[in-house]
């Protein structure tokens, strides 16, 4: 798999970020943060680390949605996929939104990813071209 074919709005994109490499995943032009179910950051790639300003060091093995981006621990985020894994439904869903930790908001679009007995569940970000 070509990881430059990939983009934000790929079809069955979750299936094909699980089998990519972490140098595949700092190819793409888009944020990816993939966590596991008890919500750890398992990836994280170059493009989302340097837009945010945080280091791969300081955000892996860390709660995504305490300890990384509080600002998505909500009903718009969190409890979408708190809901899909107890219904244990799909959740692939994009959604407008605005980042406010550690910088001026930044309008964005989220990808939630997540699949029933997937091991990895995403949040992509796609930002604004500037």
């Amino acid at each position: 798999m070509n990881a430059a074919t990939l983009s934000f709005s790929s079809a069955n994109l979750a299936s094909q970020l699980d089998n990519c490499t972490p140098e595949q995943l700092d190819q793409l032009d888009f944020g990816v943060i993939g966590f596991d179910a008890e919500t750890n950051v398992r990836l994280y790639n170059a493009f989302e680390s340097q837009a945010a300003g945080l280091s791969p060091e300081r955000v892996l093995g860390q709660p995504l949605f305490t300890n990384v981006a509080p600002c998505m621990n909500n009903f718009m985020v969190a409890q979408r996929f708190d809901d899909a894994n107890d219904e244990g439904s799909v959740l692939d869903d994009t959604i407008d939104y605005v980042l406010t930790l550690r910088m001026r908001p930044v309008k964005v679009a989220l990808r939630l990813l997540a699949s029933p007995g997937s091991a990895n569940r995403y949040v992509l970000v796609q930002r604004a071209p500037r």
